[in-house]
Order: structure tokens, then sequence, then C-alpha cells
């Protein structure tokens, strides 16, 4: 059977799955060690705690004591996050410990809890439960979980078919369950009969107890999947008309309404409960005619109930959110009674908005291990004095926040003021200093002497203009005004004459076009000139039928979009003549699916066609190619090459330098000179972006893709990817920086220049030379790598320079030391690079 790629049209995507996928701490370290638990391990060196994605301390990952052997479930590895939490997603590796290794699991079964007593066995929504694993020790295997699991404590269970040993390193992708619902009770759901034909509106994913009720569980009301307008479809595929809503028939509730009870992790403040209803009247189905709420806050429901009738609609038959005001009413249960507007009632979501309501007495954490979570009981609410001392520091802290919210805003439209000013100096020296060559886009200086050298093209921007960052972080360069080590004078600054540090004609902060990027981050920062002839001409590249696409994996994902590794079959037809294909005509062809999310914004999906525009006009053998675009429908598709081989940096991770340790460990090996024609590869191409003044800003392994007999093409997803997440920095929680590729003059200032491209380069170089063994800087926190720009900037001698590769003749770490020269003036070019490294290889 086909596995095609599946593109989800606006009206069918999930209230929250596909929003919810952070990882939650695994790979990054917040979930803490005497978290990580097991049934068992082979040794000290392999304990629970090195079962983390992506990390290769200790023996590699988290090892059994025992063999997994059919049918066995003894073994386990345990996370305990503290809290509830809403997984959507899993990710899996083996113990790869730098080609000593060679353990990992095949399959697996996930168990979770949400109070450390009750387990429950996760099921696909086919009712399976195995999950396909890995098939190799060092690749990372993403799984999303359908339907995911509301959970504090989830267990990996690893299973096999024949005795064998296995090891794991595993993530977990979701986010904080901020409901606190722990269960819902409900009458189970009910068969209609349409045109002859069963219609289904069972809970079909509830986790407790079935019988005439569903009870102690959770299920389809709470999976962040929103049912249709029209019942008899589902965003899910291969399942039953009625699948997305659980639903009822008046005539099985004499008493006119269905009960349903919620209970939750504690006592809350309770602001709006969310009902997502079916309204399909001319099926005889209606969103409800009132719901009469009932609270329980310690041992006894509350005597006065709250009732809500919303406004009944004949008019409008799609499904909608209805909003139930609950009044902040305080209470650990709650059971509501939805009253029938008609024969039939639906459900698809409910949701609930509160705070934790505060108490004398707190809730303590058990130790991992220690059995379930257990609470004391809450048996005095904050008396009225004290609620009175703590609205007058409430009122308090409003004024204060107020007075510093005004301070904010008036300095801000000053700042723009300035800028403002800043901008038209700015403009006028472009236009006295600036020349675009129409025929190739080349940027060039007044003095033509300098016209044939690749020039520096510019985003002078701050951080505020490249990330939504906060107030701490937005202005880089004027906080390095405020930090006395910094206040230097311009002639103790050296090049650091103005902001604009290197001295030649720069482009003005309105005259560049920064484009997100499908995949969430670094898509060529590109002139607005440059922007404005590509405008001007049609997209030269065709439309791809959908139907040709074959979906292998998901490659990575980003704030905008998706990117999938897909098979294309007849790409040969829709390509150039200056094109070619190394595969025969009737072979599918392996291409990168870049999908711009159905729900984007419409800042989004300019800037999405606008990156088709740009990368259509890219023709260069080692920069990645358009090959097409699915851009008549929606979701928007662009369609890149693929390259074989993955990317470099985990190509060379699975490889060795060429010698008696790769005879004895019968590794596969790269020749150095096949390391240096790479290189040159990647050096070249960079060579062609700056001659059309592009900025890459990401450039890295991650970002290189190698195919036959070592060709390198260079390409931008890097960003996209979880296996990668721990190459970016991330300030306050939102923006994310490769700070360790970055020049000290971007991570300061804010400035993505050609030149910063070069220092990009430096480090991507000293990363093939190494085989990617270990992170640059990795005696280095991110924090220290920041105070190390520092040091760059002052030039006392004291930065510390990433060291000279055991591979590395001096010849070739001199070009590394050029490439991270402090003045980027004193930097080479990539043409100067490019030359460099072929002398160097011959």
């Amino acid at each position: 059977m086909e596995n095609h790629l599946i593109f989800l049209l606006p009206e069918t995507l999930p209230c929250v799955v596909g929003v919810c996928r952070y990882p939650l701490g695994m790979s990054g370290g917040q979930i803490q060690d005497e978290d990580i638990s097991a049934s068992s391990q082979w040794s000290e060196s392999t304990a629970a705690r090195y079962g983390r994605l992506d990390f290769e301390e200790g023996d590699g990952a988290w090892c059994p004591e025992r063999t997994v052997e059919p049918d066995s479930l003894k073994e386990f590895l345990q996370i305990d996050l503290r809290s509830l939490h809403f997984i959507t997603l899993v990710g899996t590796q083996g113990r790869h410990a730098g080609g000593i290794g060679n353990e990992f699991a095949q399959m697996y079964k996930i168990k979770y809890s949400r109070d450390g007593s009750r387990w429950i066995s996760w099921r696909n929504r086919q009712g399976e439960q195995v999950i396909e694993g890995n098939r190799n020790a060092y690749d990372i295997m993403l799984k999303d979980l359908e339907p995911p699991i509301i959970a504090r404590f989830v267990r990996f269970m690893p299973v096999s078919d024949h005795s064998m040993n296995v090891c794991m390193r595993v993530e977990l992708y979701g986010c904080e369950w901020l409901d606190g619902l722990v269960s819902y009770n409900a009458p189970a759901g009910e068969q209609m009969s349409l045109e002859g034909q069963p219609v289904h509106f069972n809970d079909s994913v509830y986790d407790g107890a079935v019988i005439y009720s569903m009870t102690e569980g959770l299920g389809q009301l709470t999976d962040g999947m929103c049912g249709l307008d029209d019942f008899t479809h589902s965003h899910v595929y291969n399942v039953w008309p009625g699948y997305d809503y659980v639903g009822w028939t008046n005539e099985s509730f004499p008493n006119g309404y269905v009960e349903i009870m919620f209970e939750f992790d504690r006592t809350r403040n309770f602001t709006t409960m969310k009902v997502h209803c079916n309204n399909m009247f001319t099926r005889h189905i209606k969103a409800f005619r009132q719901v009469v709420c009932y609270f329980r806050s310690e041992a006894d429901w509350e005597a006065t109930p709250l009732s809500f009738s919303p406004v009944v609609d004949d008019v409008n038959p799609s499904a909608r959110f209805i909003t139930v005001s609950l009044a902040n009413h305080m209470a650990s249960a709650m059971k509501c009674h939805f009253y029938f507007a008609d024969t039939w009632m639906m459900f698809s979501e409910i949701t609930f908005q509160s705070d934790t309501a505060m108490y004398n007495t707190t809730l303590a954490p058990p130790k991992t291990g220690s059995g379930p979570p257990t609470r004391d009981d809450p048996t005095h609410k904050i008396d009225d004095s004290n609620t009175r001392i703590l609205i007058g520091c409430l009122v308090a802290i409003i004024f204060i926040l107020v007075a510093i919210i005004v301070i904010i805003l008036w300095r801000q439209v000053w700042q723009k003021m300035l800028e403002k000013a800043s901008r038209r100096m700015l403009d006028d020296e472009l236009t006295a200093s600036l020349s675009l060559q129409s025929e190739t886009f080349a940027y060039s200086h007044n003095n033509p002497s300098s016209s044939s050298a690749p020039s520096e093209q510019e985003s002078s921007s701050t951080y505020e203009r490249i990330f939504p960052l906060g107030p701490d972080y937005q202005e880089p360069s004027r906080l390095i005004r405020k930090l006395p080590e910094f206040s230097h004078s311009s002639e103790e600054a050296g090049d650091m004459k103005s902001p604009y540090c290197d001295g030649v004609p720069h482009y003005a902060e309105a005259d560049i076009v920064n484009l997100q990027g499908v995949t969430g981050g670094n898509t060529y920062a590109v002139p607005a000139l440059t922007m404005d002839l590509l405008s001007g001409k049609d997209v030269a590249v065709e439309e791809f039928p959908r139907k040709l696409l074959t979906f292998k994996e998901k490659l990575g994902e980003g704030q905008f979009g998706e990117v999938h590794l897909c098979e294309a079959e007849g790409m040969q037809e829709f390509m150039d003549e200056d094109f070619s294909f190394d595969i025969s005509d009737n072979q599918p062809v392996l291409v990168a699916v870049k999908m711009l999310r159905a729900d984007a914004n419409k800042n989004a999906r300019n800037d999405f066609l606008k990156e088709i525009k740009i990368m259509s006009r890219l023709k260069d053998p080692n920069i990645i190619r358009l090959l097409a675009v699915c851009i008549c429908s929606d979701p928007l598709c662009m369609i890149t090459e693929y390259m074989e081989n993955g990317d470099l940096n985990q190509f060379l991770s699975r490889h060795e330098p060429e010698g008696q340790l790769a005879l004895i460990s019968n590794a596969p090996t790269v020749s150095y000179s096949n390391l240096c024609y790479m290189a040159t590869q990647i050096a070249s191409g960079m060579r062609y972006l700056s001659s059309l003044n592009f900025v890459h800003r990401d450039l890295a392994t991650r970002n290189c893709l190698v195919g036959k007999n070592y060709t390198i093409k260079i390409a931008d997803f890097g960003m996209s990817r979880n296996l990668y997440s721990g190459d970016y920095y991330r300030i306050q929680g939102r923006a994310v920086l490769p700070i360790r590729w970055m020049s000290w003059e971007s991570i300061l200032l804010g400035k993505f220049t050609t030149a910063s491209d070069v220092w990009a380069f430096g480090v991507t170089l000293w990363e093939t030379l190494t085989f990617c063994n270990e992170q640059p800087y990795s005696q280095l926190t991110d924090e220290q790598v920041i105070e190390n720009t520092g040091e760059f900037f002052r030039d006392q001698k004291r930065q510390v320079y990433l060291p000279q590769p055991v591979l590395c003749p001096d010849s070739v770490y001199k070009i590394m030391l050029n490439c991270w020269r402090r003045n980027t003036k004193e930097r080479p070019s990539f043409q100067e690079i490019h030359r460099a490294l072929l002398e160097n290889d011959t």
C-alpha cells in the first residue's frame, strides 16, 4: 500500500496537537537525573540517566541488565515529568558511542500514568501497541503519538521478536497540561443509523474503564483534535464515520441531559470551560441548549449550581467552540448537565481555563521510584484578612507595572524617532556609495578596482528585527554601550567607529528582505534591490502534481511548516535542460518537500512565495536546487533536491579518518583529500551566494547535504530538525541562534554579513576536519561562548579559538584563523578561501 504525503487543509487542523511539540528536557537537561529511572541497568555507565536523546555521556545510552526476550515487558526506562504534560511525539535512538556500540531497540511499547499507581498501555487509533523503533544505533527516530497522551510518568519498554541486547536514548515532545484534568466520567457514546449505515460516536481512545459508561480516564474529548463541520468525515484517515465526536441521543436520557463529571489534579480557580460542539441541525444535531455545573472543592458538592445558556443557532451548521463562564469557582471536581437542544448532541473537545487555588498546604512531589504523588488534604483557604492584604499588594504591583509600561513606551517612541533619523542618513549613504550590476546582482563599491571581489551585503538590523525577542535582548548594540568594558572611544575600539564596524558601504535596515523561511530560521537575507528584480520575473519552475509525491519520512519542522523526505515520480519531465539526475527516467527521485502550514499567516505565505522566487534563481552545482512547486492550491509546497547520503554532520560522524584505528574497528573511512574536496565545494557554493549578495546566516555541516562521490550541496533546513536542537541557543524560550557558528558582531550587534558567513565557514571547516565528533567549543557552556565573543570585541588577546584538528595541516588551520579575525575587513573572501583550498589540495 502506497504511503502518500498527506496535506492537512485548514479546516482539518488539530486544536492543539500541531503546536504542542516542544522537547520536554531529556536532551536539553531540564529533566533532572533523579527523575529518570529504570527497571535495571547493565552497568553504572549505562544507567537510566544516560538515556538522553543525542547525548554520549557514560557508555552512550541506557542499557538494561538482561537481554530483551520475546513477549517480555520486564525492562523499562521511566521518566517523571513532575507534572501533567500533553505528549504528542517521542524520539528514540540507540547506543553508538563513537562507533563502539551497536545496540538499539527495533520496537518498543509505551506505558504512562497520571498518578504513578495506575499504568495505561498506549495504543494507536487502530488499537496497536507496538511502535517501530530504530534501524541503526545513531539515527533518531521520531514517532507521532496518535492519539497523544496526558501523563506525568512515561515508560519506554523495549520489545523484540528474538533475544537481543538493546540500549535506548529517548526524548518526549509536547507541552505542559494546563487544564489539570485527570479524568472525565460520561455515558458511553451511542450509534446513529444514517441512510441505513451505522455511525459510531463512541470514545474510541478513552483510557479508562468503558462498560455502560466511561470512568476514570481521558480520551477523545481531551486529545487536542477538533471535529469537522460534517461529522461523517474526519481528519484522521482510515477510520469510521463519526470518529471525531462523542455523541448521545435524547431518547436514552429521560431527564433531558447528559452528565459529565470532571476530576482535576488539585483544587483550581476556574474561569471558563470551552466545549467544541457539532451543529449540523439538518441531521437533528445541535449544540447544547443549557449547561448546569456543580462544583466540589473539598468533600461535598456545593448546593448552588452555575447555569449557562448559549444562543441556539439554526442558521450556521458549522461546528464551534462554546465558551462557558465558570465565574472563578474553586473546585477539584465538577459535574455538568448538558441539556439537549435537538435529538442529538455531539462533543469533540472540552478544555478548561483555570489557576491553581492557593492553600496553606502544598503539593509535595515524591522522589523517583517512591510511588504515586501524595497531597496533604487542603483544609483551610486563606482567610479574609490575608485576602485583603493580597489584593492590596496586587493593586500596588499593578500601579508599578503601569508606570514601567509608560516609561518603556516613551523610550520606544523616542528610539523610533532616532531610528528614522539614522535610517535617512543611511539611505543617503547607500545612494551615494552603492551601484547594482543587474546582470549578476553583484554588489560593488564605488572603487572600480574592488568590483571583481565579492562584496559584503550586510543586514544591520538588531535582533529585534530578526527574532521576536524580549526586552533584554532586543538591542544588543545598545546593551553593549551600557557595559563599562564596551564603552571604548572610537580610537580604542579599532574598527568599531560606528555600529557598522567594517567601514564599508552597507544596506540600511529598510533595504534588507529577511525571510523567516518555512523551517523557521535563517533563509538567505537578500538585498531589497535584488528582491525587486526577482519579483519582476515569473517563477522559473513548474507546478508538480501532488499525487506523484510519496512520503518517506519527516526531516523536520519549524515555526511555519514542515520538511518531508519524499520520492517523486516523473520529476525528470519537469526539469530544465541544464539539470539532470544520475538515475534512469523511470525511477523515482529522492526530494525534500518544504510545506507551509495551512494555518500560516499572510506574512508567512508572502515570505514563502518570495523564498520560491529566490530559490528558483539559485543555479549552482553546490547549492540545493529548487525542482518544482505546488502552489496552485493549499498547502503551498516547494520541492528541492535531496542527497542520498543525508547531511554532512551525520555522514562524517558515521565515518573515521583513514588509518590503523579505522582498520581495527572496520569502520567506513574518508580520506583527507576527500575532506578537502568537500570543504572546497562548500566554499564554492558560498562564493556563488556571496556574488549575489546573499547572506546564509546558518552555515554549518548540518546544512550541507552529501551525494554520490562526495558531492556537496548547501541547504538551509538544519534548524528545523530536532536532531540539532542542541546547536541552537534559545533566548528567553523563544528565539534560537546558532551561537557556536556565529561571529562576534552577529551575536553582539545583530549584524549578518558575508564576513559573518566567512566566520561560520571557518567553524564548518573545523567540523569537517574533526569528523563532527564534537560540538564547536564543546568545553564551553552557551553562556561562556557568548562571553568569549566579548573577548573578541575587547581584543585583549584573551579570546579562545577552536583548536587545530589532528588531521589539519598548518596551512588549512591558518585559513580557519583568518576566517575568525576580529576585523571583518581582514577576513578573506570566499573566492580567496576557495582558491586557497584548491592550492592546498594539490
